[in-house]
């Protein structure tokens, strides 16, 4: 395996599948005493507004808010 002019490397998909690396993921280098370069992948953070969004995520669809339109239910969010 090559490494490109840019230091760009092909990870082979089985490897990557075995090691967790998936596709945007952000990974870590370690390069130990022995020259060995070792690859981990670094576990996604997950931000305040997106845990608040899986909190709340389908509770729109409540039997209490059937038929609001989305102004009535707007209203109702607002206060």
């Amino acid at each position: 395996m090559r490494i490109s002019s840019k230091g760009q490397v092909r990870i082979p998909r089985a490897i990557r599948e075995k090691a967790g690396l998936l596709p945007h993921g952000e990974v870590e280098f370690e390069l130990r005493d022995n020259g060995e370069v070792v690859i981990r992948p670094v576990p996604a953070v997950v931000g305040r507004v997106r845990e608040a969004f899986a909190r709340v995520r389908g509770s729109a669809n409540a039997v209490q808010f059937k038929g609001m339109s989305t102004d009535q239910f707007m209203n109702l969010l607002r206060g």
